[in-house]
């Protein structure tokens, strides 16, 4: 392969990959390996490593009104989840469905959910990947499907889940 078709190769491959994609980073919190902790001023969710390090996503946030913090645990996961408007989304958005079936492409859930104990929140994918790294969600956190497919791998029902302003 001559030396330009693999640069454009190369450059078309760079392009294609998110801005901020994730990333292993120092994190030296003690008592928190092998949860999750969503710093919501960041727009990061870390998967805590045991080596002090941790996996960091980018993510979307909730919206101003719309964040919470606290600490939960993943109480459910899901490929390919069906979507039910909560009642603040039906509200403000009338004319939703109240059933977007999962794998279509108007579903918000992505490819993936994992649902947090305590509410109608949830870690899952995105149809709309142009809101990560923004505050645009009603309180769940959003992920790039390849994040949230990633993620969805490495963690189980029952991970504790930190979320901070």
């Amino acid at each position: 392969m001559g030396t330009g078709v693999a640069a454009a190769l190369t450059a078309g491959l760079l392009a294609a990959a998110p801005v901020q994609a994730r990333e292993v980073v120092p994190f030296n919190e003690p008592g928190l390996a092998g949860s999750l902790v969503v710093r919501t001023s960041e727009r990061r969710l870390y998967l805590v490593n045991w080596d002090g390090t941790a996996i960091r996503y980018p993510v979307a946030v909730g919206k101003p009104g719309k964040q919470w913090a606290g600490q939960t645990v993943i109480d459910g996961k899901y490929f390919q989840p069906d979507w039910s408007p909560p009642s603040d989304v039906k509200r403000d958005h009338p004319h939703l469905p109240n059933l977007i079936r999962g794998g279509t492409r108007g579903n918000p859930m992505g490819v993936a959910a994992m649902t947090l104990r305590g509410g109608e929140y949830a870690i899952h994918g995105t149809n709309k990947p142009s809101s990560i790294g923004t505050f645009a969600s009603y309180g769940c956190i959003r992920m790039y499907n390849q994040d949230i497919s990633d993620l969805f791998q490495r963690v189980s029902v029952g991970t504790q889940v930190y979320v901070t302003r």
